[in-house]
């Protein structure tokens, strides 16, 4: 399954390339060309794909950890091997920057080993039941086995890492997956569905299917024979999946307006506002944990705040395949339209914007504002674009409640050297994650991931993942081995 500019390429099921149908066009989100063009699936396909995929649980369930292991070293070495490949698809179809797009790659490849190490891990316990009288010789064994086929939904944001964190645990958990990612994204989906069945995943427990969302929402709620929904999205989307899915299982990693806390006794500022600026400017402020809002103690505050405007003056924007570029287009116009629209709306209301904001086309210039406010949708909602609201705080305190003050909650970060501070943070505030020393945007794969409130219901990250895709069984033993 090779992409070829402007040609078309069928989705993935059964092995196959299926290309009868509607097509979907994906268009560059920097210069509005033509990538090629993705066959639709249909609800019988996805219909088809599931049928498969209960069907395949027997054999996936059997597969022993060792030949699980395999495929997913496997699939992390030809991740590798085909860098460029995969990262170009991600320039191409989604406007991240090259050098942001490699990077993405190495997390893959992390991904994958990590599953792979976790997939040997995946054991059990023994429990005494003779704790009572009358059960002498009587114990139990727990081990986890697969929920069963996984509906796996994934956004454009980060296209091969985020269907990475899907399809490497269900590998390593023993389930078929349906993969659906977004439609701006598919081709670097269908290219990893490749990469996983040529490292030895049966054929009929992986499908990739370009499915609309109202196909997907009808999906997971009429088909009881998926037991799990991953989604990865904005949080309307993910709730009203939820509200359709029944009685599966639902894991949900949502959207933020991701906060950083900046203390005086932080003495490198520089360091710190360098880590800033990337956080929320890097692939156009495109990330659930991009740094949106920042609260600094007012006595370093003029300072931090003009050496990010510093910083981000001095950001590379423009053609995302450059690899210089650090700050390339919004997936689509009408998204830089609507971050333009906020940033308008917000000075209108008082904010004042300090630097940048400008749009040309699907490109918006890193945007610094103050005195911003709650009711203002760039200080309330997930802006997912190069937007950075600093604002200054008498009250260390004070600056927690304002964190708190969101209907959001994946993660924050603290820049703060005191440690009854750091303490009082990890215990007051209400997100997924809080990270000391850097940005919010911080994350290593390994590590649970995903929020409270809005952003989100239970925790990715490969051994998190694992356990949400397996449930535990007891087996019960009496009178075995007795003479």
């Amino acid at each position: 399954m090779k992409m070829r500019p402007g040609s078309q390429t069928g989705f993935l099921l059964c092995g196959k390339e299926w290309n009868e149908g509607d097509a979907l066009e994906v268009r560059s989100p920097w210069d509005q060309g033509l990538v090629g063009r993705i066959t639709k699936a249909t609800r019988a396909d996805a219909r088809q794909a599931v049928q498969h995929a209960a069907a395949s649980l027997r054999r996936t369930r059997a597969l022993p950890r060792w030949k699980r292991r395999e495929i997913l070293e496997d699939v992390a070495a030809a991740l590798i091997e085909q860098k460029d490949r995969f990262a170009q698809l991600m320039v191409a179809e989604v406007g991240k920057p090259m050098r942001h797009a490699r990077i993405e790659v190495d997390h893959t490849v992390l991904t994958f080993k990590t599953a792979a190490e976790e997939a040997a891990r995946l054991g059990g316990e023994s429990i005494p039941l003779d704790l009572t009288e009358g059960n002498e010789g009587r114990w139990g064994l727990v081990q986890r086995f697969p929920v069963g086929p996984v509906l796996a939904v994934t956004p454009y944001t980060f296209p091969l890492n985020l269907a990475a964190h899907k399809a490497a645990p269900a590998i390593a958990a023993g389930c078929p997956l349906i993969l659906k990612p977004s439609p701006q994204a598919t081709f670097t989906a269908l290219a990893l569905g490749e990469v996983i069945l040529k490292a030895g995943w049966p054929e009929e427990a992986l499908a990739v299917l370009p499915l609309d969302d109202t196909d997907t929402a009808w999906l997971a709620e009429k088909e009881d024979r998926i037991k799990l929904v991953s989604f990865t999205g904005s949080a309307k989307v993910g709730w009203g999946l939820k509200s359709h899915s029944g009685r599966k299982r639902v894991l949900l990693e949502l959207g933020g307006n991701s906060t950083l806390v900046v203390h005086s006794d932080w003495t490198d500022l520089d360091d710190a506002a360098l880590r800033t600026a990337h956080s929320a400017f890097n692939c156009a402020g495109q990330s659930c944990v991009s740094t949106q809002r920042v609260f600094v103690e007012r006595s370093v505050f003029q300072t931090f705040l003009w050496k990010v405007v510093d910083i981000a003056s001095k950001l590379t924007i423009g053609d995302p395949a450059n690899d210089a570029t650090d700050v390339g287009p919004l997936i689509r116009l009408n998204e830089a339209e609507r971050v333009e629209s906020w940033i308008k709306e917000a000075v209108t209301g008082g904010a004042k914007l300090v630097a940048g904001g400008e749009r040309n086309g699907s490109i918006v210039t890193p945007a610094i504002l103050t005195a911003t406010a709650p009711g203002m949708k760039l200080h309330d909602e997930e802006v997912l674009g190069p937007v950075l609201a600093i604002e200054p705080y008498e009250d260390f305190e004070d600056a927690l409640a304002r964190v708190n003050r969101s209907r959001y909650g994946l993660q924050a970060g603290l820049f703060t050297r005191d440690a009854g501070r750091i303490l009082t943070a990890y215990r007051e505030l209400e997100v997924g994650a809080l990270i000391v020393g850097d940005t919010p945007s911080w994350r290593l794969d390994p590590m649970p991931f995903g929020g409270v409130k809005d952003s989100g219901l239970g925790r990715e990250g490969i051994r998190w993942a694992i356990e949400e895709m397996t449930e535990p069984r007891m087996l019960v033993m009496s009178g075995v081995g007795q003479g």
